[in-house]
């Protein structure tokens, strides 16, 4: 597993353009349960598929879980703060879509509902994600050059 400092050039690229991706698809999830934007179902209609599709009761908390891990884990993933956290989060949140609603579909169904290969992209670009963690463009290692660059001289009481 590469640190920030040893990465090379195409790992960076690498890195950020999971990042990108991973935040545009799950911000527009998120967004889209949480507040009905992009033409998103919102709370409400979440709810009602939760507690009927995917048999997860009460509908509304996790209508507003779902949301909140896939909007939250978004943000955190694009600026990288708390990268691996929002990364493994995500993972969570895909392998119950999963188990609740397109496992059952099988890999590529032919119904109205799709099957889970979209589900299972997704694990996977999160699991890079989580294995190289933030990367050199990130608030986290930004943070971090930052504490190492800082000198603690303490005051020594010498009386």
């Amino acid at each position: 597993m590469s640190s920030a400092n040893d990465t090379t050039a195409a790992e960076e690229v690498a890195i950020v353009t999971g990042r990108i991706v991973l935040f545009w698809v799950f911000v527009y999830y998120g967004s889209g349960k949480l507040f009905g934007w992009f033409n998103g179902p919102g709370i409400h209609r979440t709810a009602i598929f939760f507690s009927t599709t995917a048999h997860l009761h009460p509908g509304g908390f996790f209508a507003v879980l779902g949301g909140l891990i896939e909007f939250g884990a978004a943000l955190a993933l694009v600026l990288g703060i708390g990268t691996r956290l929002g990364a493994l989060a995500l993972i969570g949140d895909q392998a119950m879509a999963i188990i609740t609603v397109t496992g059952k579909h099988g890999i590529n169904s032919l119904t109205a509902t799709p099957g889970y290969e979209f589900n299972l992209v997704l694990i996977a670009l999160a699991l890079v994600v989580l294995a190289l963690g933030s990367g050199r463009f990130s608030v986290d290692a930004l943070l971090a050059r930052r504490l190492r660059a800082v000198k603690f001289n303490w005051p020594v009481d010498v009386h």
